[in-house]
C-alpha cells in the first residue's frame, strides 16, 4: 500500500472509493511543511455504508466464542509485530514524532492494548451467578470510534481491541491529520481475516464524518478521544439517539513535588513526562507544583533537563523532540507562550519562535515558566506542546488545592520519599489516574477522567466493560 495516497475507505471487507467524489485532504509534513500525501474525504454517505455493513455483521460476530475472538486478536497482533517498522515510519512521517520515541512508546504501547485485550478476554466471565439470577454481559452493538492525531496507533488499538473482544462491530474514524498509520492498521485488520463488516474505516473531517457517526441512529455507542470541545459536540449530536458515549478528553495534569521528594530524580523525570511526545499528550503533567522554598533549585534542575533534549529531525535517532504535529497546534502553542510572558510568568528557558538552527517546520523550543499563578491562562488551559509551568505552593493543603484547581481531571502525579504520605495526597486529587514516584506504565490500569476530562474508562477489563451491556436473567439458576 502506498502511504502517500490514502484515497480509499475500508468498507465491508474491502477498499472502496468514497461514495461522493470530493477533493482529497492534503497531508502536510510537520518537518518540511510540504504536502506528502492525501487522504480520502469521506462523507455521511460512506458512514451509512459502513454502519449498514457493521449492523449486518453484528449478529454473527457477537455470537462468536471468546476463543474465536482471541484467535482473531492474536492474528492482528502477529501482523502488527511483523509490520512494526512500517508503522513506526508512518507515525514519524505523519505527525513528526521522534523515531526513537515511536519505536519505544508509540508502537509498543499500541501493541500492548491488543495483548491486554487477549489476556482480559481469556479470563472474563460473560455470565455470573447471583443467587437464582444470571448477570449476563453482552456486546453493546455497532460502535463508532473516533481517534486523535497525537497517539494514532495507540488510540486506535485502545478502542478497537476491547470492542472486538466484546463482540462488537466497528466504524472507525481516525484523524485526517495522521492517516498513514490508520491505513496500515486497516490493511492489517483485512490481512488478519477480520470478517467483512466487523471493521470499517471512514476517513474525513470531524464536521462531516465525525458528526455523521455521532448522530447515526444505527450506532449503539461512541468512543471518542479528543479535545473537550470535540467531546461536547459529539455528545450533543449523539443525545437524540440516546446512545452510550464515552469520552477521553483534555487535561491539565498536576505533578506535586512534596518537600521530601528526591529532587535530582523527580524534576528531570517530571520534565521528561511533561515533554513526552512533544507535550502532545492529554495526560501530560504540565503543572509542576513546587514548595516555594525549593523553587529556585527546581528552576535550575528543570532548565538543565530541558537543555539535554535535542530538537530536530524526527528521523534522526538522537532527536528527543521532533516538531509539533500540525500548523494549528504550532500556532496555538506559540500564542500560549506569548500569553505566558504577557501574564508575567518568569521565563526560565525556551520562549517564542523556532529553535535558532531550524528555519522551517513546526518546531518549538522546550519552554519552562516559573512563578506561575494558578489563575493564569497557561496554568488553566491545555497547551498541548512542550510548555511546563512551575507553580509554587506554601504547604501540602495548598498543593492539593492547586492540583484540583482546574476544570480537568485526567492524570496526576505525586512525588514523595514517604509512600504513606504520597498515598494520602493521591487520595485527595480529583483525577482518574494518579502516578506515585513515576511508576512504569500499566496497560491494565483504568484510564479516563473526572470533570471535563470525560467519562468512561479505557484499558484492561475497564475498557472491555465499556463495550458491554448488562442483562439480568431472573430464574436462570432455579433454586
Amino acid at each position: 500500500m502506498d502511504m502517500s495516497r490514502c484515497d480509499l475507505l475500508y468498507l465491508d471487507g474491502g477498499w472502496r472509493l468514497p461514495a461522493r467524489p470530493a477533493a482529497a485532504i492534503p497531508i502536510i509534513s510537520p518537518v518540511t511543511e510540504a504536502v506528502i500525501g492525501s487522504v480520502a474525504r469521506g462523507s455521511g454517505l460512506d458512514v451509512d455504508i459502513a454502519v449498514a455493513a457493521a449492523r449486518g455483521a453484528f449478529p454473527s460476530f457477537a455470537a462468536t466464542s471468546p476463543s474465536e475472538r482471541i484467535h482473531l486478536l492474536k492474528r492482528i497482533l502477529t501482523l502488527l509485530e511483523e509490520r512494526f517498522e512500517d508503522l513506526a515510519q508512518a507515525i514519524c512521517h505523519e505527525m513528526g514524532s521522534a523515531i526513537g520515541f515511536v519505536r519505544a512508546s508509540q508502537v509498543p504501547f499500541g501493541l500492548a492494548h491488543i495483548r491486554a485485550a487477549i489476556e482480559v478476554l481469556a479470563d472474563f466471565r460473560f455470565i455470573k451467578e447471583q443467587g437464582t439470577t444470571a448477570i449476563a454481559k453482552e456486546a453493546i452493538g455497532v460502535c463508532g470510534l473516533i481517534t486523535p492525531w497525537n497517539w494514532p496507533l495507540y488510540q486506535i488499538t485502545a478502542k478497537v481491541a476491547p470492542a472486538l473482544a466484546a463482540g462488537c462491530t466497528i466504524v472507525l474514524k481516525p484523524s485526517e491529520l495522521s492517516p498513514f498509520s490508520a491505513h496500515l492498521f486497516a490493511q492489517i485488520m483485512h490481512d488478519a481475516g477480520t470478517p467483512p463488516g466487523v471493521f470499517n474505516m471512514v476517513t474525513g473531517t470531524g464536521e462531516d464524518v465525525g458528526a455523521a457517526i455521532a448522530s447515526h441512529s444505527d450506532i449503539d455507542m461512541i468512543s471518542i478521544t479528543g479535545s473537550t470541545r470535540a467531546g461536547v459536540l459529539v455528545a450533543q449530536a449523539a443525545a437524540p439517539t440516546v446512545k452510550r458515549v464515552t469520552q477521553e478528553l483534555g487535561g491539565k495534569s498536576p505533578n506535586i513535588l512534596l518537600d521530601d521528594a528526591d529532587w535530582a530524580r523527580v524534576v528531570s523525570l517530571g520534565v521528561a513526562a511533561a515533554f513526552r511526545n512533544v507535550g502532545q499528550s492529554c495526560s501530560a503533567p504540565t503543572r509542576m507544583l513546587v514548595p516555594v522554598k525549593r523553587l529556585r533549585e527546581v528552576e535550575e534542575l528543570a532548565a538543565s533537563a530541558a537543555a539535554t533534549m535535542t530538537v530536530g529531525d524526527p528521523l534522526n535517532e538522537a532527536t528527543v523532540l521532533g516538531p509539533l504535529a500540525n500548523l494549528n497546534q504550532f500556532d496555538k502553542v506559540q500564542d500560549m507562550i506569548r500569553i505566558g510572558i504577557a501574564e508575567g510568568a518568569k521565563l526560565v528557558c525556551g520562549g517564542p519562535g523556532r529553535p535558532e538552527d531550524l528555519s522551517k517546520g513546526y518546531f518549538v523550543k522546550p519552554t519552562i515558566f516559573s512563578e506561575v499563578r494558578s489563575g493564569m491562562r497557561i496554568a488553566q488551559e491545555e497547551i498541548f506542546g512542550p510548555v511546563l509551568c512551575l507553580i509554587p505552593y506554601q504547604d501540602e493543603d495548598e498543593a492539593i488545592r492547586i492540583a484540583n484547581d482546574t476544570v480537568y481531571g485526567l492524570g496526576s502525579h505525586v512525588q514523595s520519599g514517604n509512600i504513606q504520605r504520597a498515598r494520602r495526597v493521591a487520595g485527595k486529587i480529583r483525577a482518574g489516574q494518579v502516578h506515585i514516584n513515576h511508576p512504569a506504565w500499566d496497560g491494565f490500569a483504568a484510564f479516563g477522567g473526572y470533570k471535563q476530562s470525560g467519562n468512561g474508562r479505557e484499558y484492561g477489563v475497564f475498557g472491555l466493560e465499556e463495550y458491554l451491556e448488562t442483562k439480568a436473567i431472573l430464574g436462570f439458576f432455579p433454586g
